[in-house]
């Protein structure tokens, strides 16, 4: 787009008229030129691109960007939908499963079964923040999203994504208690704990993503508005700023160190002192036992972090890693973890796995 300035400077006298979508030209000849060169600006004004001449710019307040899915995959992007429309329907139905028999069967309203529920509660509103928009681009191309909505689902996702975090660490906490501390379990993990666990998660979620929503809105674009990307997310909106994004990239890796790197440090020391108490335990049978209560909690620890840490390492230094691959990763990251909680729960956990047949048999 430089080099289109570039012509228009060097054409005489050229005058463009942005109110009235009209250009005049003060020399003979070439008008039909420059009423296709009108038409071709008109055309980007109208996806708020943001042009750069050779010397300076003009920052211009952004109204809409322009997400164009996974780069390099167009071609392909009909067929990357049908295994993510799968894993989709399977997340939202496997999770509103699990949170409709701990509602309605109170045997499951313990902790273990009352963090469940939290967990697939967010695991729902997690996919269907970010998937329904992927697969609109994946079946009809780019897709305009207005700046407010695109902050918005950045909030959102990054806001989920922390209240997981916590989630698994409050069940690796319940975990811990009801292995080592097993006398006090129903004296300290109370209905009124469970209650302020819940607003902490909430609380922490708000106030860690709200300064980085902050900081782009500090932020000036003036080059273009295209999100090489299936939804909004932080870097990838900063990225299009004319200014510096030092700030935005520090807070960004700050923030992920402080709550999700060290959710996944407690996780690790609770059940490293987990793993003591068990293997101090005189039968083998009560060491099968107790291990069996975390069996699934594990399961569902390593999906998420191994594929959340794989994807945040190459984003920040996989520079030679295929742009498409860095896209695919960040959505596998947000829509695995969903889809498989809800199975591993079923398989590992029996009193889920009871429930589900008891149900699946009533339907029959």
């Amino acid at each position: 787009m430089n080099l289109l300035f570039r012509i228009i400077s060097e054409t005489s006298t050229l005058e463009l008229v942005c109110g009235q979508d009209r250009i005049v030209h003060s020399s003979q000849g070439q008008d039909s030129d420059i009423c296709e060169l009108s038409r071709y600006l008109r055309e980007y004004q109208n996806f708020d691109h943001f042009f750069r001449t050779t010397s300076n710019y003009t920052s211009t307040p952004l109204t809409a960007f322009l997400l164009t899915g996974v780069p390099g995959l167009e071609d392909f992007q009909i067929w990357i939908s049908i295994p993510f429309s799968f894993m989709y329907l399977l997340a939202v139905t496997g999770n509103s499963l699990v949170m409709a028999m701990v509602i309605w069967d109170r045997s499951l309203h313990e902790p273990m079964y009352l963090f469940l529920a939290m967990l697939a509660l967010n695991d729902v509103l997690l996919c269907t923040v970010t998937v329904p928009k992927m697969l609109l681009i994946f079946w009809q191309g780019p897709s305009i999203s207005t700046f407010p909505a695109c902050l918005t689902q950045m909030f959102f996702v990054h806001a989920l994504f922390l209240s997981e975090s916590a989630v698994l660490l409050a069940m690796a906490f319940d975990r811990y208690v009801a292995i080592c501390a097993p006398l006090h379990y129903t004296t300290l993990l109370t209905g009124s704990l469970i209650s302020k666990v819940v607003l902490a998660l909430v609380a922490r979620s708000v106030a860690v993503v709200t300064p980085g929503v902050l900081l782009i809105l500090r932020l000036h674009f003036c080059r273009s508005n295209v999100i090489h990307h299936t939804y909004c997310e932080n870097m990838g909106i900063a990225k299009l700023a004319c200014n510096s994004i030092v700030p935005n990239s520090m807070y960004g890796l700050t923030a992920a160190l402080f709550t999700t790197g060290l959710d996944f440090v407690l996780i690790s020391l609770s059940y490293w002192l987990i793993l003591r108490t068990v293997f101090r335990l005189p039968s083998r049978e009560a060491r099968t036992k107790a291990f069996g209560t975390c069996g699934a909690h594990t399961c569902v620890i390593l999906i998420f972090y191994t594929l959340a840490f794989f994807s945040f390492f190459t984003h920040r230094f996989g520079h030679h890693v295929p742009r498409h691959v860095l896209i695919l990763l960040a959505n596998l990251y947000l829509l695995v973890p969903p889809t498989m909680n809800p199975i591993v729960y079923g398989v590992k956990t029996k009193e889920i796995r009871m429930r589900v047949l008891v149900l699946c048999a009533q339907t029959k």
